[in-house]
């Protein structure tokens, strides 16, 4: 079964330097039939302003990622982790006993428009951690590939989950798959551009909920990027 998560459905957040889609639950906006997906709890799609950013605050106990579009940000953490990330990086936070973390925009005029990610982990109380890798750019150029998961290889961040993220940038026209074990379910999000799903056409900010299929056919009507979450 497919069900779609259209981006204008969203949840919205717009305070001047900070214009943010909320495809569940997040901050002000509660939306009961839209929680969480499995343990993936947050999908932020954030655009800040050049110069501006979140400063100081709590976390605990989540996988936080940060997946960047346009622009870099500047990430500082109370473990000790930092670093600028930007579009072909990966970077993953756990929050886990506690930690206080930032995040600006690495420019002080242009936007960076990001993607910001929380998976629920397996464990509580786990010691805090950061990590940040460079993604394989050709492995994903049309076709899925690993970006995070509970195992990582050397181009992937940790999960603390039974939980996989999956990229790929695809030209128009071009398909790719990825098989879906059985009881596992799938998140597709649009990053770019937009893609044929089961029939239906998804653009930038669309999502779909994805289950009970053996496998995740995705063909690009224009050139696009997209993200995929491989979650128990």
């Amino acid at each position: 079964m497919v069900t779609i998560r259209r981006s204008g459905d969203r949840g919205k957040t717009n305070i001047g330097w900070l214009d943010s889609r909320h495809s569940f639950s997040f901050g002000d906006y509660y939306d009961p039939a839209n929680e969480s997906f499995g343990p993936l709890r947050v999908i932020n799609e954030d655009w800040i302003a050049g110069g501006a950013g979140f400063p100081p605050h709590p976390h605990r106990d989540m996988e936080i990622v940060t997946y960047i579009l346009e622009g870099a940000i500047a990430h500082r953490d109370s473990s000790g982790g930092g670093g600028t990330i930007r579009p072909g990086e990966i970077q993953r936070m756990s929050a886990g006993s506690g930690i206080v973390h930032s995040e600006f925009n690495a420019s002080g005029s242009e936007t960076c428009h990001m993607l910001q990610i929380w998976i629920m982990p397996s464990e509580r109380g786990l010691t805090p951690g950061y990590e940040q890798k460079t993604i394989d750019a050709a492995a994903m150029q049309n076709h899925f590939t690993r970006i995070a998961g509970p195992d990582p290889g050397d181009r992937e961040v940790r999960l603390v989950q039974d939980a996989e993220i999956w990229a790929a940038r695809l030209e128009a026209g071009i398909e790719a798959i990825h098989p879906l074990d059985p009881g596992r379910r799938a998140w597709l999000q649009v990053a770019r551009g937009s893609v044929r799903l089961d029939g239906e056409v998804l653009s930038a900010g669309d999502a779909a909920a994805i289950t009970d299929l053996e496998k995740i056919a995705v063909r690009a009507e224009t050139d696009a990027e997209v993200l995929l979450f491989d979650l128990a």
